[in-house]
């Protein structure tokens, strides 16, 4: 009898994680970027947010803990990632989130697709390169139908050219993993082992491609989960940029940019002999073939539209200004140098110390902080400021301002903490739910601990004890670094923690 599966993993949970570009206020900061017209929803506006392959539903709990205005939904094929997601939004009260357990090669022609509301926000992470063309079909038929006019999709996959180096290396994890008995994560272990040992026995097509030696060289920092998950389905196939664009303009989605912020920027991207050739071509999608032959890119985030309504630059200017940020780091830990395709830039830092000091107060609007005396000679270029702030993980947009915590948001992150404020957790970053962000702040395991220890009423006196709890086991000299970060995170983190209305 054939497996339910149908070739994609569902003997082991994909890990939990929770990326930027899939919350609604980066979509909305980064079409406004690339030039399209888009809105911040409003507090009483009725938004519906879709996720497709939610997984353990921890982007949309954390969306929907952070907007309890919103409609949120998210569908994944697995019926153990539904049930997790349905447990953890009944524990955190969380009423807004709905998760539905569907095969989406026939959802949109069933019943279930009824019930689904037009959606302003969409986003598949991952999916898109890892289920069979009969799924993808189902995927576009659904968005045809499911996203309203002027919504925006996001959508991020295994990107070729940026694969192709290692194209015989998945294959050979998957037939080693195929060969051995047992669940996909070990499974996958062994795949592994099969490479790494003719990987150093110097195979031709397994040796001289950066990306490959890279990933052997972090592997004790990937879990087998998230292994299994991406080397392990029997369709996982890179896509070129065009062939998806091509793919969801069937469902009149038009490509619109990245939501990756830094990669709109080809003066960044790309060295001077690569825009010549690039600044000749007028077809976006070509360009963008032209960017991922030079990128070593192999993880695309893109944004799509339903009716791309065009900025002119004044225009485009005046909705980047309205845009509110929040400082992710202490403006004395800010990175004034950035990688560049030829080399590494300076960023100045008058300009730059100026923006960080006052971004130390609170959040501030593009608007103000171009308004400061230390940023005047830039005053027109909102989108620089944005990209930088934003493409290098240093500041995030802010929806709320003003917004008191919501409970819902608070219970979701104690939760949260409790299952993966521990250094077991391994993988992606996680998030802190804020409704003044209307998204998740970015924390890691260690963030998670923390901020549960200060809600509980602890203070850095406990930080001994704070070690002994979280670093059981360690060697001493392991347990010394381990109580730096903790003290690091609680003289430099609870700041911004406060700054985002999680504290």
């Amino acid at each position: 009898m054939t497996h339910w599966g149908a070739g994609y993993v569902t003997d082991v949970s994909y890990i939990p994680g929770y990326y930027v570009e899939q919350s609604p206020v980066h979509m909305v900061a980064a079409a406004r970027l690339v030039g399209v017209a888009s809105d911040l929803p409003d507090d009483d506006d009725p938004v519906h947010y879709l996720e497709l392959g939610c997984g353990l539903g921890i982007v949309a709990l954390t969306l929907a803990a952070s907007n309890p205005g919103w409609r949120i939904t998210g569908i994944d094929f697995n019926p153990a990632h539904i049930a997790t997601a349905r447990a953890l939004a009944r524990q955190a009260g969380i009423a807004n989130a709905a998760f539905i357990e569907a095969d989406l090669a026939s959802l949109p022609e069933s019943r279930a697709a009824d019930a689904i509301p037009e959606a302003d926000f969409v986003s598949l992470h991952g999916l898109w390169c890892w289920v069979s063309p009969t799924v993808q079909a189902g995927i576009v038929r659904l968005l045809r139908d499911k996203v309203r006019a002027g919504g925006v999709v996001h959508i991020s996959y295994n990107a070729l050219p940026g694969w192709q180096g290692r194209l015989g290396m998945q294959r050979l994890v998957h037939a080693a993993g195929l060969a051995q008995p047992g669940r996909s994560d070990r499974r996958v272990a062994a795949g592994f082992e099969a490479l790494r040992a003719l990987h150093a026995g110097g195979a031709r097509h397994l040796t001289g491609d950066a990306q490959l030696e890279a990933l052997l060289r972090g592997l004790t920092d990937l879990s087998g989960a998230y292994l299994a998950h991406e080397f392990m389905n029997a369709c996982w196939a890179p896509a070129f940029h065009a062939d998806v664009a091509a793919a969801l303009s069937e469902a009149k989605l038009e490509w619109i940019g990245s939501g990756s912020l830094l990669e709109n920027f080809p003066e960044l991207t790309l060295t001077a002999a690569q825009r010549e050739v690039y600044d000749r071509i007028d077809d976006p999608l070509y360009r963008e073939l032209v960017k991922d032959l030079c990128l070593a890119r192999s993880l695309r985030h893109d944004l799509f539209a339903r009716g791309a309504a065009r900025l002119g630059g004044m225009d485009r200017n005046a909705a980047l200004y309205e845009i509110v940020l929040l400082a992710t780091v202490a403006a004395d830990e800010f990175r004034y140098e950035i990688a560049m395709a030829e080399g590494k830039a300076a960023l100045q830092r008058e300009f730059y110390g100026a923006v960080m000091a006052a971004l130390a107060a609170g959040p501030r609007s593009a608007g103000e902080l171009l308004a400061l005396p230390e940023t005047e000679p830039r005053r027109d270029n909102p989108a620089e400021l944005l990209g930088i702030l934003v493409g290098t993980g240093q500041a995030v947009p802010v929806l709320r301002p003003e917004a008191p915590p919501a409970p819902t948001a608070a219970a979701l992150n104690h939760i949260l903490a409790e299952a993966f404020g521990t250094l077991a957790q391994r993988g992606p970053t996680l998030a802190l739910a804020s409704s003044r962000l209307g998204a998740g702040l970015p924390a890691n395991a260690v963030d998670l601990f923390v901020h549960a220890r200060v809600q509980l009423g602890e203070d850095d006196g406990g930080l001994d004890a704070w070690t002994a709890v979280l670093g059981g086991g360690l060697e001493p000299a392991a347990k010394d670094q381990l109580r730096q970060l903790l003290a690091r995170t609680f003289n430099r983190r609870l700041p911004i923690f406060r700054a985002a209305g999680v504290l």
